[in-house]
């Protein structure tokens, strides 16, 4: 307990002239000393961590995607195009200032959007390319923004996330990836106009410009408009990577118009012009998006176009086994640390693809079905000390999975 004669031990205030005295073993500390300690401290990790920023190894195009095949199974166009993107973009950040006498060229940022069903691996490749290059990354769901001043969240609030994800340095999340998902959920209704605002559409995409382009955004710290007395942190947004990502539902049509009025003439060749229905995805184009919805600012503002094909059979046969953190080896895992052996029979790992293929779950719904087939053992086994080995063989899968809730589903 600090007396009215005690003096803090750094600046000299007494007790009188400080709201707090912090008494130590043989000195005091005021509340005054304690911020400026503080201030000192989170100057110092920011520059250190700004010289790690400047000494990013940039791997090249072909050694990322050889770094996403590890994770990601199939969709080489997308990996294709991502990789190129990533390393243009990062080099861009990284390149020297122009030396005196050169002409000095400003290299634009070039923002991606990936078109794709669901379960098809769009966060998973934006989070795996994150994690590569060691960077702040955060996912932003577009379907709660709304414009400014209506129920929901603001546009800024994307940004307060990767701050969040970057321990608020400053330096460090003005060199991240933001992930937009369900970038098709803020389409514009309808080309009419209407006596209503669209706050949650078009609204919404006019406030994501400024991000995209990139601009000095003033962001609350904690995000919403719940605290209206926090201080801003200003942001720049050039040097951020925006990747979106978007199922699109219905676009199919859109592009399949638009194919079926190219289908006429007299330069039509019916070799060349093969329309591959089940993947129709592929010929999407700038065009489209702007006719789904989306207002051709934002599109010129995600000049980088990809598409993710539709998981097949075979793909979803190898997405359980083949990458670095397949599904099967994740519950392996889990297993072997109650040091039980997991194993499955090549019949109960096709039942389980067979599955989400009928349920159409995609990717994400494997685990579901995994977890259903699993969960009794996971249950039971733990508590069991004589247990070492349990085989998955086809019989188990179906009588577990014929009793969950999964299996309850309506087949779409």
């Amino acid at each position: 307990m600090a007396k009215e004669t005690d003096r803090c031990s750094f600046c000299g205030r007494i007790k009188a002239e400080t709201n707090v005295l912090i008494a130590g073993l043989e000195g005091h500390i005021c509340d005054l000393c304690v911020e400026q300690a503080q201030a000192i401290i989170r100057e110092e990790m920011s520059s250190s961590h700004e010289v790690r920023l400047g000494d990013i190894k940039l791997l090249k195009p072909a050694e990322i995607k050889k770094y996403l095949d590890q994770y990601v199974i199939g969709q080489e166009e997308a990996k294709r195009v991502l990789s190129v993107a990533v390393y243009n973009h990062y080099k861009r950040i990284t390149q020297p200032p122009s030396k005196e006498g050169e002409e000095e060229i400003e290299i634009e940022k070039s923002n991606i959007v990936i078109v794709g069903e669901t379960g098809t691996g769009k966060t998973l490749l934006a989070r795996t390319i994150a994690r590569m290059l060691h960077v702040p990354f955060c996912i932003a769901d577009a379907t709660v923004l709304t414009e400014a001043g209506y129920v929901g969240e603001d546009v800024e609030s994307i940004l307060s996330r990767l701050l969040q994800a970057a321990d608020y340095n400053v330096a460090a999340a003005e060199k991240g990836i933001i992930f937009i998902d369900e970038i098709d959920k803020i389409a514009r209704k309808s080309d009419n106009p209407s006596i209503t605002r669209d706050v949650s559409g078009e609204g919404v995409q006019q406030a994501l410009l400024k991000l995209l382009e990139g601009a000095d955004v003033n962001v609350p710290p904690q995000g919403g408009r719940k605290h209206p007395e926090q201080k801003m942190i200003q942001v720049n947004t050039h040097d951020i990577l925006f990747i979106a990502g978007g199922a699109f539902n219905a676009i199919d049509k859109i592009i399949g118009s638009r194919l079926q009025t190219n289908m006429i003439g007299y330069n039509f060749d019916k070799e060349k012009e093969q329309i591959d229905k089940e993947n129709i995805l592929q010929y999407i184009a700038p065009g489209d998006m702007k006719d789904f919805g989306l207002i051709p600012e934002i599109v010129g503002r995600l000049p980088v176009l990809s598409y993710l094909n539709p998981l097949d059979e075979e793909a979803l046969r190898r997405i359980l086994t083949e990458p670095k953190n397949s599904l099967i080896k994740q519950f392996t895992k889990l297993f072997a640390m109650d040091k039980i052996n997991l194993s499955f029979d090549e019949e109960a790992l096709n039942y389980m693809v067979e599955k989400s293929i009928e349920y159409k779950l995609g990717a994400r719904g494997l685990r579901s079905i995994l977890e259903a087939i699993l969960t009794d053992a996971m249950f039971d086994l733990p508590s069991n000390g004589d247990t070492s080995d349990l085989r998955v063989t086809l019989e188990y899968a179906q009588s577990k999975f014929k009793k969950s809730n999964v299996a309850r589903l309506k087949v779409a």
